[in-house]
């Protein structure tokens, strides 16, 4: 019996989904399984999506994604108009607005699907935008890495790791709001700890960041010595998430690259101050969190969370993903 060549869908009839998302990092990977469940809505789908600058590279190898839009915010929401001159002519058969923004009710649409506060509802946020869209399960982040991220990463690493190949533990000492950052001396000092402890012997210590970020992670940097690897201000996010993919473990503030790490499937630790780590903690079941005040409900700045805290929170992720002393495993 022959089988029926498989139907190849017509581009020119295929639904066309507009998915405005979030000009954050973090918030961008959190959302991320929006881009699987159009597919399984809508198979065949072509997205454009629309984000800032900073996480529009996440969605350059997305599944289904034949453009990206970017939002670079303007006075009088002058980035609104400007998305809405390039959408109002087409006949979209899905909207997704994360963003709740007066534009997804001014462009033609089938069906409209967007965030209002309404959907706060004391849930984890991956867990309310599966809800938003109807999915019967939670729709995991997922990063989309292609090869220039990865050929990015590898030019920067691969010559770092030449003289003294071992397993990476990647640490992202920045958050860029007020009272997430652990002071960059700690990081230093945690640093020193890892170092003199037998189950890191021979591992390096990836610092990763923006390009702005090279002050917070000076300290760790130095104190990593020859065993440190500089990934901060190399590349984009995709370039820094595929940084990240080659770390056995990843400790970092609540940030993107946290959200970045969990999302990966990296063993993660989350750094949290006076923020709810029990909503936007790292999703997976490769995470833990840190957190300056255990309670939920209650908060302290992240100035109280020790040095001796993190470095015991590392190291029961080093013996819950990586083992007895054993080789880090990817």
């Amino acid at each position: 019996m022959k089988r029926r060549p498989k139907r190849v869908p017509d581009p020119q009839t295929a639904p066309k989904v507009l998915f405005v998302t979030s000009n954050r990092i973090g918030d961008c990977v959190i959302s991320s399984g929006v881009i699987r469940e159009i597919g399984r809505q809508l198979p065949g789908a072509r997205i454009t999506v629309a984000s800032g600058r900073p996480p529009a590279p996440l969605f350059r190898a997305a599944p289904g994604v034949e453009r990206v839009v970017i939002l670079d915010k303007k006075k009088f929401a002058g980035h609104w108009v400007d998305l809405w001159k390039q959408a109002v002519g087409v006949r979209w058969d899905l909207v997704i607005d994360i963003r709740g923004s007066a534009l997804s009710y001014l462009v033609p649409a089938k069906r409209r699907v967007v965030y209002n506060r309404s959907w706060e509802t004391g849930v984890r946020k991956v867990e309310m935008v599966s809800r938003l869209m109807g999915a019967a399960a939670p729709l995991d982040p997922e990063i989309f890495l292609d090869d220039q991220a990865r050929t990015e990463a590898a030019a920067v690493i691969d010559p770092q790791l030449a003289t003294a190949p071992g397993p990476i533990i990647a640490l992202a000492p920045i958050a860029h709001q007020p009272g997430k950052s652990w002071p960059a001396d700690r990081w230093g000092g945690l640093v020193e700890r890892l170092k003199a402890d037998a189950r890191f012997d021979g591992w390096r210590f990836m610092l990763v960041g923006g390009p702005g970020d090279h002050p917070p992670a000076a300290p760790a940097l130095a104190a990593a010595g020859l065993r440190g690897i500089d990934f901060v201000g190399k590349g984009d996010i995709l370039a820094s998430a595929a940084a990240i993919d080659r770390a056995a473990l990843f400790v970092g503030n609540d940030s993107g690259l946290m959200h970045v790490a969990a999302a990966a499937g990296r063993p993660t630790l989350g750094l949290f101050g006076p923020t709810e780590w029990w909503l936007y903690g790292p999703w997976g079941p490769k995470t833990r969190t840190a957190a300056s005040n255990e309670t939920r409900g209650a908060f302290a700045p992240i100035e109280a969370l020790t040095t001796e805290r993190v470095f015991d929170a590392v190291i029961d992720l080093h013996t819950a993903f990586i083992g007895g002393g054993g080789p880090a495993k990817p």
